[in-house]
């Protein structure tokens, strides 16, 4: 594949073969995209650039690594009446996201009692491979949260409204069908509700490291370097992962029956106004709302253990949602295609929405400044707090969601030892409770990209302004 400057930090290789549109990587230079042709990650962007129906250009953000059909980092924009819907181009973790979630608390309040305070979340935040949840629903009470969303949560003292309004699609995705999904994967989904998973999931106590943007900061509530802040990584857990399984074998069937052609076995697909792609839409919208309040009530129980542990209560000490966004979704929104503002279908594989100032979408609180885009790196590096930029009308209103894989798992643990992290994390003053040895050599810092290089390259673009660098002083894996 040959690549060049489309406009700064953005490099296109045009149309071949079967593709409808080019492809577009954005990143720092030529190396960046090297790094991604080690792999399949940009061979997979060109076979998203070959489905129907997609719009301008298939996008590969720069913490791109190779996924299960799209790309991980991967963005595509379907016509509503040509194109597709693909759930390889969701990902299995349906609605994976992040929130960042500030404190007016500093590193000297609670450093005397971090371990205590990481020993607590650890307790009171189920986590790990099966963990099961602290919050028991029978089959009516499941399918109210997965329909209600964040109003569920509220509803039963979870949430306060002010979280609804911090988040992504207000924390509810209407127009979901609970009877499109599967019981294996509402047997999986019930006792999950309320737990953090395993892989790169965290929970983490931050501070803040330093800030780039001081007006932009202060109208997110980040006031000063020094700030605590916590940051929850996780999704809809096996409930998504089983609507996922359940459709991509749906749609391989339409597939065979309709000798639709692919350009890759994983990029099953339907087109949009087909039976199959509708009843997946519905059942991925009620594992959308599973994930946000699953993240939801480890937030709640985090703001519990803090006034366990501090005394008085949360609001005493300001655990306040600054916002959640997904990174793995399909929806419809308004973009400009060809001068027109047309509504489109829109794939995050791996990627945040990272919406400009003005735009309707953005919390009323940050309409003024843009949306706030959170970018967590690895558990021994730092994290990110960025804005959306009017630049990220090119990429479908999209931005990078991490620092983005370079080792498999198995090759991390092979070249990394638990350990010996946990020991280079506590010489650094750093607090950690993990499941297990193995699961921190999977998540090593040196088994992902250089998170300050791909924050780098979307400020570049012109995709998002970098506004705060948070680094982890306690860390929770499963």
């Amino acid at each position: 594949m040959d690549f060049k400057e489309y406009r700064p930090a953005i490099y296109e290789s045009p149309r071949a073969g079967g593709m409808k549109v080019p492809v577009r990587a954005v990143a720092t230079g030529t190396e960046m995209i090297g790094k991604m042709m080690s792999d399949r990650t940009l061979r997979q962007a060109q076979n998203v650039a070959s489905l129907p129906g997609i719009l301008e250009a298939s996008y590969v953000m720069p913490d791109g690594h190779e996924g299960y059909g799209f790309p991980i980092g991967g963005v595509a924009a379907f016509d509503p009446e040509e194109g597709i819907v693909s759930p390889g181009g969701v990902g299995y973790d349906i609605n994976c996201g992040v929130r960042l979630i500030r404190t007016n608390m500093s590193e000297k309040d609670i450093r005397p009692k971090l371990k205590q305070l990481i020993s607590k979340l650890y307790d009171n935040v189920p986590s790990g491979v099966g963990s099961k949840s602290k919050v028991r629903l029978n089959p009516q009470q499941l399918e109210e949260a997965v329909t209600e969303g964040l109003g569920w949560a509220v509803k039963h003292g979870y949430a306060t409204s002010k979280d609804r309004e911090h988040c992504e699609e207000s924390g509810h995705f209407g127009e979901s069908d609970y009877s499109k999904v599967s019981d294996m994967a509402k047997k999986r989904g019930g006792p999950q509700l309320g737990t953090l998973g395993a892989g790169n999931h965290f929970m983490e106590i931050q501070k803040v490291d330093k800030i780039f943007d001081p007006e932009i900061a202060k109208a997110f509530g980040i006031t000063g370097e020094g700030q605590i802040t916590i940051m929850v990584h996780s999704g809809s857990r096996g409930y998504g992962h089983q609507i996922c399984d359940d459709f991509i074998r749906t749609m391989m069937g339409a597939i065979q029956r309709n000798n639709w052609q692919l350009p890759d076995r994983e990029l099953s697909y339907a087109p949009l106004h087909a039976k199959e792609s509708q009843d997946y839409l519905q059942a991925m919208r009620t594992a959308i709302n599973f994930a946000f309040n699953n993240r939801q009530l480890m937030t709640h129980w985090a703001r519990e253990t803090f006034a366990q542990v501090f005394g008085g209560s949360w609001e005493d000490h300001d655990l306040s949602l600054v916002y959640d966004v997904c990174h793995n979704i399909a929806k419809f929104e308004e973009h400009e295609v060809n001068g027109k503002t047309v509504k489109v279908c829109v794939h995050r594989k791996g990627a945040t929405r990272a919406f400009w100032k003005g735009r309707k979408e953005v919390p009323q609180a940050y309409r003024n400044v843009g949306q706030p885009v959170i970018i967590p790196g690895s558990m021994n590096t730092s994290s990110y707090l960025l804005c959306g930029q009017p630049g990220a009308a090119l990429t479908f209103g999209s931005s990078c969601h991490g620092a983005g894989r370079v080792m498999s798992r198995h090759e991390a643990t092979r070249r990394f030892s638990g350990k010996e992290i946990v020991r280079q994390m506590e010489a650094k003053g750093q607090a950690i409770q993990a499941g297990s040895y193995e699961l921190l050599a999977e998540e090593a810092g040196g088994a992902y990209k250089d998170v300050d290089e791909v924050v780098k390259a979307v400020e570049m673009a012109g995709i998002s302004k970098i506004v705060a660098k948070m680094v982890p002083i306690g860390v929770i894996k499963g």
